[in-house]
């Protein structure tokens, strides 16, 4: 199995496609939207205005507060953003709680948290031609005065790039420590049952029951906890930014 520049294995290539090689970001990351697009559909399959079920009293619950995420970071004005920031915020959590399940975690992928910072750094310059036009979007890289054009430029370039770059170094750095807790477990479980001599010295060594417990606290924290936190400080950057554009120059 070949490795592609960014550590996650490759599968397969596609002759007919000049060979295109399809790596494990995109197979769980085409899974993962699978698997949203199926939930919002039986979430939302017999939806009814009275005697709701468990399940649509549900969906409204996630819609609700979504829209008041929004609304509490953004304002009303900005309740049209709901759909697309809690199409990240979910895409995001499921993705790295992918991990749980033995799958490689797209978010660990900095071309996928790259290309999400890529489509809300499109969203904000839009925004920001829209409320000051193309003079005024210029004119606001010389604040406070036009020396510091250069900086602000890149200050504005840096913007999706620190975004991906945050998100992905939590996500991988949780895979790569959680990986070296494991391997670390492996070999002192059999360095220590190896001191038992005989045969029941061999057996036991071979049982990795260190491993048991530790990697599922950890798991807790960088899978669980840091997968959620990365979600909606990205989520929350999304939207500080979006509605920070539309302020006037």
């Amino acid at each position: 199995m070949e490795v592609d520049i960014h550590g996650a294995p490759i599968y397969f290539e596609i002759p007919i496609l000049g060979g295109i090689p399809i790596s494990a970001t995109l197979v769980v990351t085409w899974g993962v939207m699978l698997v949203l697009t199926l939930l919002c559909i039986w979430l939302t399959h017999g939806m009814k205005v009275k005697n709701i079920s468990k399940k649509q009293a549900f969906a409204e619950f996630i819609v609700q507060k979504a829209e008041s995420f929004v609304i509490g970071n953004m304002g009303e004005k900005w309740k049209h953003y709901t759909p697309f920031v809690s199409t990240i915020f979910a895409l995001s959590i499921v993705c790295s709680l992918s991990a749980l399940f033995g799958l490689w975690p797209p978010t660990a992928d900095v071309s996928t948290t790259l290309a999400w910072g890529i489509v809300v750094f499109v969203i904000i310059t839009a925004t920001k031609l829209k409320t000051n036009g193309l003079l005024g979007y210029l004119k606001g890289f010389c604040d406070p005065i036009f020396v510091m054009a250069p900086f602000n430029v890149l200050g504005e370039l840096f913007t999706p790039i620190s975004m991906a770059f945050r998100h992905f170094g939590n996500i991988v750095s949780g895979t790569v420590i959680t990986s070296l807790v494991y391997a670390a477990l492996v070999v002192a479980n059999h360095a220590l049952f190896s001191l038992i001599p005989g045969v029941v010295g061999d057996w036991l060594s071979a049982i990795p029951f260190l491993t048991v417990g530790v990697p599922a606290v950890i798991s807790l924290y960088f899978d669980w906890f840091s997968g959620f936190m990365q979600a909606f400080i990205f989520c929350t950057l999304t939207m500080v930014f979006i509605s920070s554009a539309a302020e006037t120059e």
